[in-house]
């Protein structure tokens, strides 16, 4: 029996990536050091799922074709507050570093609430779901 592959399990190394979406490694750790992605890390070393391939598609598309910068994407991704997502309870958003330095993404300041409940990022409902809704509305073409 063949196990169906989950597509947010990390299996590829960055050299493996960038060999695929033909660009530089560097250039991988760029969009990390800008918040873009978050690949899983084993040994200190990036890995990479179907998912995260999906979304750098896309996201190479983006800076190419449609003429978007780093910061329109960051910009685009935190068009829909976290606080929506998750229905955040008010005591909650009290205390969220997100609401107090919006707009800038919660995967960027790791909220302690997040912290607390053991959640990471790459998991996050909030992550994944911002990536989505950017690949559907821009990158469904077939390609991404």
């Amino acid at each position: 029996m063949v196990k169906e592959i989950n597509p947010n399990h990390p299996l590829y190394s960055i050299g493996v990536v960038a060999d695929l979406l033909q660009i530089h490694p560097r250039t991988l750790r760029v969009y990390e050091q800008e918040g873009l992605i978050r690949p899983a890390r084993r040994g200190g070393k990036r890995y990479y799922s179907n998912s995260d391939l999906q979304w750098l598609k896309c996201l190479r598309k983006l800076l190419s074709e449609e003429g978007l910068n780093i910061a329109g994407v960051k910009k685009l991704l935190s068009m829909a507050p976290c606080w929506q997502i998750r229905n955040c309870d008010e005591e909650t958003r009290k205390q969220c570093p997100a609401i107090l330095n919006f707009p800038v993404p919660c995967w960027e300041l790791k909220p302690r609430a997040c912290v607390q409940k053991g959640l990471s990022c790459e998991a996050c409902d909030v992550y994944t779901k911002k990536r989505e809704d950017i690949m559907q509305a821009r990158c469904c073409d077939g390609e991404a």
